[in-house]
C-alpha cells in the first residue's frame, strides 16, 4: 500500500512538473512571438526591403548551418540516464569546439553563399551572424539540463533574455541609422545575454573534456536525429532560397514578412500543442478507443483556434499589413491571404505526428518529410513562374496533398475514417462561415477609415461573430477548450 501511493505521489509530481513546463514553456512563447512582432513592425519602417532581405538570407544560411551545431548530442545528453555528468561535459566540450569551427566556417562560405543570391553585401552580414554559433556553444548544455528537469520556468530568463535585449538594441541601433547592422548586431547581444543569464541562473560549471565512449554512445544515438533534423530544416527554408535566387533580396524581405503573421499567430501554435500531444496520446496507445476519441477531439479543438486566426489573416490582410508592417509592404497583402490559408490546412491533423510516435511508428514522420520535399520542390518552381505569389500557391498545394496523405496513413493506427476527420471541422467552419460575411461587410464599409480604425472594427465583428455562433452550437467544447489551457469552468 505504502509503495502504491510512492507511485502515486510521485506520478503526481511528474504530472504537476510537466503541467507547469507547457504552461512556462507556452508563457515563453507567446511573450517571445508578441515581443518579436512588435520588433519586426518597429523595424519594418526603419529598414529597407534589401537590408531585410540580407538579413533573411544570411538566417537561412544559418538555419542550414545549425543542423550539424551538435551532431543530434542535446537530445541524446536529455535521453540519457547514466554518468550524466560526465556526458554533460564532454557535450560542452564537443559543442564548443564545433560552434567554434562553424564560426569559422562560415568566413569561407560567405562569399559562394553571396555569389549564389546575387548579392555582395550578404558577405559581412553572414560572417559576423556565424560568430553566433560561438557563443550560443557555451550555454548550450547549460540549456539542456534546464530541459532534462522540465525547468521551463528557469528557461524563461535566459530566452526572454535574448528576446527582449535582441529587440531593444535591434531598434535602438535602427534609430540610429545603422541599417542592417542594427539586426546583425542585436542577434549577437542577444545571444550573448542569454548565455551569461543561463550560467547566472544554473550553477553547473563544465569540465573540458571527452570521454571517448561515452562520445561514441551519444554521437550514436545523435545520427539518428540528425537525418530528420536535415530534412525538416531543408524544408523549411527551400522556399526562401528560390525566392531569393529568383526574385532577389527586396522580394525575399516581402515573402518573409508576409508569411511571419501565420507562423506566429498559428504554425508557431502548433509546435507548442505537438508538445503536449506525443504524452498525452503514448498514455493511451494502449487504449484504441480512447485515443480514437482524443484524436477526434483534438482535431475539433485545434480547428475552433485555427479557423478564426485564418480567416481573420485572409479578411484583413490589407488594413493588417498597413498597420503593422506600414505601406512599404503592401507587396504582401495577397502573399499573406494565401499563406492564411496554407496555415488552416497546415493545422489540420497537425499533431498526428504524435499517434505516430506514440503507436511506435516515428518512421513514418521520415518518410512524409521525404513525400513531402518531393512534392514540394516542384510546386515551388512550377509556381515561381507566376512570380513570388506563386511559390505561396505551390506551398499551399503540397500540404494540402500533404495533409491528405498524411491523415489517410493515420486511419491505418486509429480507428477512424477521412470523413470522421473532416467532420470535425464542421463546428468551426460553421461558426466561419457566417464570420466570413459579416467581416467583409465591415471591411468594405469602413474602407474610408483609418486602417488601424478598420483592422480593430473588422477584429471585433470577426471575433464576436465567431464565438457567437461557437458558443452556441460548442459551448461544452469551448469549456473544455478552456480547462485545456488552464481556465476552469468555474473561472
Amino acid at each position: 500500500m505504502t509503495d502504491e501511493l510512492v507511485k502515486k505521489d510521485s506520478g503526481s509530481q511528474f504530472s504537476r512538473k510537466v503541467a507547469g513546463g507547457l504552461m512556462w514553456n507556452s508563457l515563453t512563447f507567446g511573450f517571445s512571438k508578441l515581443f518579436v512582432l512588435v520588433t519586426t513592425s518597429i523595424l519594418a519602417r526603419l529598414l529597407t526591403k534589401e537590408e531585410f532581405g540580407q538579413v533573411a538570407v544570411a538566417v537561412v544560411a544559418i538555419n542550414y548551418l545549425a543542423v550539424i551545431k551538435d551532431l543530434g548530442l542535446g537530445v541524446a545528453l536529455i535521453q540519457r540516464r547514466g554518468d550524466v555528468d560526465n556526458a554533460a561535459n564532454t557535450v560542452f566540450t564537443i559543442n564548443t569546439m564545433l560552434g567554434f569551427f562553424i564560426s569559422a566556417l562560415v568566413i569561407p562560405l560567405a562569399p559562394l553563399i553571396a555569389d549564389y543570391f546575387h548579392d555582395p553585401g550578404v558577405v559581412p552580414v553572414l560572417r559576423w551572424l556565424g560568430v553566433s554559433f560561438a557563443i550560443n556553444a557555451l550555454g548550450s548544455v547549460h540549456m539542456i539540463w534546464l530541459l532534462r528537469d522540465l525547468d521551463y520556468r528557469r528557461k524563461f530568463i535566459p530566452d526572454m533574455g535574448n528576446t527582449i535585449v535582441k529587440g531593444i538594441a535591434s531598434i535602438g541601433l535602427a534609430f540610429a541609422g545603422f541599417g542592417v547592422w542594427a539586426m546583425v548586431i542585436g542577434q549577437i547581444v542577444g545571444a550573448l545575454t542569454s548565455v551569461i543569464l543561463v550560467w547566472i541562473i544554473l550553477p553547473w560549471r563544465p569540465r573540458l573534456m571527452i570521454d571517448k565512449a561515452i562520445a561514441g554512445s551519444l554521437i550514436k544515438f545523435g545520427s539518428s536525429i540528425i537525418g530528420g533534423d536535415i530534412l525538416g530544416t531543408i524544408i523549411d527554408n527551400i522556399d526562401y532560397i528560390i525566392v531569393g535566387r529568383l526574385f532577389g533580396l527586396a522580394q525575399l524581405s516581402v515573402y518573409t514578412l508576409a508569411y511571419r503573421l501565420p507562423e506566429m499567430l498559428l504554425i508557431g501554435n502548433l509546435w507548442v500543442l505537438g508538445e503536449i500531444a506525443f504524452p498525452a496520446f503514448s498514455s493511451i496507445q494502449d487504449k484504441p478507443d480512447e485515443m480514437r476519441v482524443g484524436f477526434l477531439g483534438s482535431v475539433r479543438l485545434v480547428e475552433m483556434i485555427a479557423t478564426p486566426i485564418s480567416l481573420g489573416l485572409f479578411i484583413a490582410a490589407d488594413p493588417i499589413v498597413r498597420v503593422v508592417f506600414g505601406d512599404q509592404w503592401l507587396e504582401a497583402i495577397p502573399m499573406l491571404r494565401v499563406l492564411a490559408i496554407y496555415a488552416w490546412v497546415y493545422s489540420i491533423g497537425f499533431h498526428i505526428g504524435g499517434i505516430y510516435k506514440a503507436v511506435g511508428r516515428p518512421y513514418i514522420l521520415f518518410n512524409l518529410s521525404i513525400f513531402t520535399l518531393i512534392i514540394l520542390v516542384p510546386s515551388l518552381l512550377i509556381g515561381a513562374r507566376f512570380g513570388v505569389i506563386g511559390i505561396a500557391w505551390g506551398h499551399l498545394i503540397a500540404v494540402l496533398i500533404r495533409r491528405v496523405v498524411s491523415l489517410a496513413i493515420a486511419t491505418r493506427f486509429v480507428n477512424v475514417t477521412l470523413w470522421d476527420i473532416f467532420s470535425q471541422l464542421v463546428p468551426s467552419l460553421r461558426a466561419g462561415l457566417v464570420m466570413l460575411p459579416l467581416s467583409y461587410a465591415v471591411l468594405y464599409a469602413t474602407a474610408g477609415f483609418a486602417p488601424i480604425v478598420q483592422l480593430i472594427l473588422v477584429v471585433i465583428t470577426g471575433a464576436v461573430s465567431y464565438l457567437g455562433v461557437a458558443w452556441w452550437t460548442e459551448k461544452e467544447n469551448l469549456f473544455r477548450l478552456l480547462k485545456a489551457v488552464g481556465v476552469s469552468k468555474k473561472a
